[in-house]
Order: C-alpha cells, then sequence, then structure tokens
C-alpha cells in the first residue's frame, strides 16, 4: 500500500489527474499547495507526491520547478498527462449577473481570460492555492464564484452553471509522481530524464555550453525554463528535459560531460513518458552507435587495431 499526497483540497484537476494511478489499499491525502505536497514525501508522511509540473497553455508550474530544484533532494519517477476543462460554479440559486468576486488558480484564471471578459467584466478575480480551493472558498461564502473542474462542484455543493469556459480546447496539463531517492524506474524505450543545471557564472555563451552537450549527442530537448536561483539578481539555473533514460548511452554521456562544466547537476529523475513517443535519433546517434565507437576506442588504447 503506498501513501500518495497531492495537490488540493479535494476535487482539484490533480486529484482527477491521480485516481486512475492509485492501486487497491492506497491512500491519497490533498495539501495545501506544491510544497506541502512534496513536504510530505520529504518528511516521511507520504511515500509520493503528485504535482503538477506543465499546462500546453500557460506553460510551466514555477512553483514545482523550484521546489524539486531546491531543498532536500527528491526524484521523478512517473508523469499523467490530463485534458483539462475548466467550469463557472456557484451556490445554487446564484446567477452569473450576482457574481461580483470569482476565485480560482492563476493558471486557471489565465486560460479562462476571454470568459472572464465578455461575461464577468465586472467581477473581481481573487487567486487561490488550487481550482479546488476557489470552489471551497464558494461554499464557505468567501466568493460568489469559483472557475474549477467540475467534480469540485460536487465535492462542495455548487451548481455549475457554465461549462468548457476554457478559451482554448483541448488544454492539457502534465502531472508528476515524486518520490525520494531511490531505485530508478527501468527504461520503457520512451521515457524522459530531466534535470536541473547550475551554471558556474553567468557568462556569454553558458546556455550555448549546456545545449551543446546534448545536441553533440543527439539527445532532443522536450523542455527547458530558465529559473532565479534565489541568491542574487540575475542568477538563474535551467530545467530541462531530455528524451532517453540515463541508462542510455548518449544519456549518460551527456550527464557526465555536463558535471564537468556546471557547478551542479541535480538529476530530477527518468521516467516513463505518459505520451510513448519514443526518442529521436540520427545516424551515428544511436546507442548502439555510442557503444561501438566506445569498444573500438578501447581496442586502439590497447594496440589491437589502428
Amino acid at each position: 500500500m503506498s501513501r500518495y499526497s497531492y495537490l488540493g483540497p479535494a476535487g482539484t484537476f490533480t486529484e482527477a489527474a491521480l485516481t486512475p494511478l492509485l492501486k487497491s489499499g492506497d491512500s491519497a491525502q490533498p495539501a495545501a499547495n506544491v510544497t506541502a505536497a512534496l513536504e510530505a514525501v520529504r518528511q516521511g508522511s507520504a511515500d509520493f507526491a503528485l504535482v503538477p509540473i506543465e499546462n500546453s497553455v500557460e506553460g510551466v508550474v514555477a512553483r514545482t520547478l523550484d521546489e524539486l530544484a531546491v531543498g532536500e533532494p527528491l526524484m521523478i519517477i512517473g508523469e499523467n498527462v490530463l485534458q483539462v476543462s475548466f467550469a463557472l460554479m456557484v451556490k445554487p440559486g446564484i446567477s452569473i449577473k450576482e457574481i461580483r468576486r470569482v476565485a480560482t488558480h492563476p493558471h486557471a484564471e489565465a486560460q479562462c481570460r476571454e470568459y472572464i471578459a465578455k461575461n464577468l467584466p465586472r467581477a473581481e478575480v481573487v487567486m487561490t492555492n488550487s481550482t479546488a480551493a476557489g470552489a471551497e472558498s464558494v461554499a464557505k461564502g468567501d466568493a460568489d464564484a469559483a472557475i474549477a473542474a467540475e467534480i469540485a462542484a460536487q465535492h462542495y455543493d455548487l451548481e455549475v452553471i457554465a461549462q468548457n469556459i476554457g478559451d482554448r480546447d483541448a488544454a492539457v496539463t502534465r502531472f508528476v509522481v515524486v518520490s525520494k531517492l531511490g531505485k530508478i524506474p527501468a527504461p520503457t524505450g520512451h521515457d524522459r530524464t530531466s534535470l536541473a543545471l547550475f551554471i558556474s557564472a553567468d557568462h556569454s555563451g553558458a546556455l550555448l555550453e549546456i545545449l551543446t552537450e546534448f545536441a553533440v549527442r543527439g539527445v532532443n530537448l522536450t523542455f527547458i525554463q530558465s529559473r532565479p536561483t534565489g541568491s542574487e539578481l540575475g542568477q538563474y539555473h535551467f530545467i530541462v528535459d531530455a528524451e532517453g533514460h540515463i541508462l542510455d548511452e548518449r544519456v549518460g554521456d551527456a550527464l557526465k560531460a555536463l558535471y564537468r562544466i556546471c557547478a551542479q547537476v541535480r538529476f530530477l529523475g527518468s521516467y516513463p513518458r505518459a505520451d510513448k513517443i519514443q526518442p529521436t535519433s540520427t545516424k551515428g546517434m544511436t546507442d548502439d552507435a555510442f557503444k561501438s565507437a566506445e569498444k573500438w576506442l578501447e581496442e586502439v588504447r590497447k594496440g589491437a587495431r589502428g
């Protein structure tokens, strides 16, 4: 039996993404925010945490990136992708004309701006830690309406008065399963490796140096984001997602090179991709090509061939 912590309260998209991952006997405990969800793993009150990391419309979830890059190291062991659809909900009997205060998460607000501007032009939008927290605030009387997942209306006895209010259809959010450091999931052939890379000092070409180590080995990047280190103005580190697994020859070779040129390389995990897309490769950049080159070099060093 496994204990999960997730971005709560009950009724969040995170809970919806977690549900298909739970097995018989597993338990799930909502946390007030991403920090609390990850701290539950660090402190041992949860075995795993599920938190959002990226949205197809709004982009990165900065808090998740920052929490993974600092503090006691944690490791991503899996991911799930969920299509998100937003609904406007109120206490039963409230009409849209009566709404003066709307509560929701910043990412939800960003994905529903056109709807809000057109249908709620005079309403104040109040930001909450999650969409479900917005629904909870309506139930408590702290807001007139919430923008959240429809499931939240069931949790808090609210009435949905508008469905699918997002500005773009088919928006998806990627969530990651996080654990303490331990056994890395075995390669599947459709993996992703996540890293936090800290440069030694800000200088011309620092990012190019990092990208070059991936490019010369044919390792494709699916994600790269700069984040402030928090130490001083102008100091940044990079969060990178690369195709492949740390046990792949070319990925491992790239990591060794990055270790030499970076002030710090934090390994955030190698894990199966939810979309099961296999890494791209070109001639001379496959694992077999790297192994063959290594074998050739060993033979040359031994004087066995020229």
